[in-house]
C-alpha cells in the first residue's frame, strides 16, 4: 500500500485488493475472525489511499511478500466481452458419450459449432459458463436414452430448445429469455427416450463470490450509514437540548431582571 498522495480517492478495485489480503491473512491464521471483520469493514468504508494504507501495513500477502501497493494509475478495464469469446476454429471437443458412466465438458474450453452427446444409463454435463465459442451460433445435439444430459449456459446467452421427448423431456424454462447484444445463441436439439435433457442458466463460482462480496460491502455501507444517522440524530438532540437549556436560562434571567426593575420602580414611587 502506497503512502504517496494519501488524499487521493481509492477505487473499488483498490478496496478489493486489500480485502483479498485480509482473506489470505485470515486463512493463514494471522488474523482472528473479529480482527478480520473489523478490518474488512474499515476497508469497505475507506474513501482514500490514506485510509486504506494502515489496514494491511502489518500483513504480508501469500508467500510472505510485502502487502501490494495500490496503483495511482487508472488501469484499462478487464477484457471479457462476448466478441472476445467467439473465437472461431473447430472447437476443443465435438462429442461426448456416457454409457453406464458419465462425462463432463466444463471450464476453459471452446464449444464447436455443433457438439453431439449421447447418454445411455448414464449422464453428461456440458457447461458453457467459462467456454469460448467457435461460432456466433452453436448447437448442442443431445440424445438421452434412459439417461440424462444437462446444458449450463451463462447469463446473457440466448437459448433455443428444439428437442423431442418420448416418455422423456427437454427443459424449456430458459427458452425465450432475450440475450445480450453480441452474445452467442445456443440451440439445444436432439431426442430423449425415458430420459431427460436439462437446460439451466447459472453464474460462475467467481461471479457468485464477487456478488456475495458486493452484497456484503453494501451491507457494511448500510450499517455505516445507519451508525452515521444515529450519531447525527444524537448530535441534533444534544444541540436541541443545549439550546433549550440556554433558552430557559435566558428566560429566568429576563424574569428576574423584570422583577428587579419593578421593585426599584416601587421604591422610587
Amino acid at each position: 500500500m502506497t503512502d504517496d498522495a494519501p488524499e487521493l480517492r481509492a477505487s473499488d478495485a483498490d478496496r478489493e485488493r486489500v480485502a483479498e489480503v485480509l482473506r489470505d491473512a485470515l486463512a493463514e491464521g494471522r488474523l482472528d475472525m473479529a480482527e478480520f471483520e473489523e478490518r474488512l469493514e474499515a476497508t469497505y468504508q475507506a474513501r482514500t489511499y490514506g485510509e486504506l494504507a494502515p489496514i494491511t501495513r502489518d500483513l504480508p500477502v501469500a508467500g510472505g511478500a510485502p502487502a501490494p501497493s495500490v496503483s495511482l494509475v487508472k488501469e484499462p478495464a478487464e477484457s471479457g466481452s462476448w466478441a472476445e469469446r467467439i473465437v472461431g476454429g473447430e472447437g476443443t471437443s465435438t462429442w461426448g458419450v456416457a454409457v453406464m458412466s458419465g462425462f463432463q465438458r466444463k471450464g476453459r474450453w471452446t464449444a464447436p459449432k455443433r457438439f453431439t452427446c449421447f447418454a445411455f444409463w448414464g449422464g453428461g454435463e456440458i457447461d458453457l459458463r467459462e467456454a469460448n465459442f467457435a461460432d456466433r451460433e452453436v448447437e448442442i445435439n443431445c440424445i438421452a436414452i434412459m439417461g440424462g444430459l444437462n446444458v449450463t449456459v451463462p447469463p446473457g446467452v440466448e437459448v433455443v430448445v428444439r428437442g423431442i421427448g418420448i416418455m422423456g423431456g427437454f427443459d424449456h424454462r430458459e427458452e425465450g429469455v432475450p440475450g445480450d447484444p453480441g452474445a452467442p445463441r445456443v440451440i439445444v436439439s436432439g431426442f430423449a427416450f425415458w430420459g431427460g435433457v436439462g437446460v439451466e442458466r447459472k453464474l460462475t463460482r467467481a461471479e457468485r463470490r464477487r456478488l456475495k462480496e458486493e452484497r456484503r460491502r453494501e451491507k457494511l455501507e448500510r450499517k455505516a450509514a445507519v451508525r452515521n444517522l444515529h450519531a447525527s440524530f444524537h448530535e441534533d438532540v444534544a444541540e436541541a437540548h443545549r439550546k433549550m437549556v440556554e433558552g430557559h436560562r435566558d428566560f429566568v434571567r429576563d424574569l428576574h431582571e423584570e422583577r428587579r426593575e419593578k421593585r426599584e420602580r416601587r421604591r422610587e414611587e
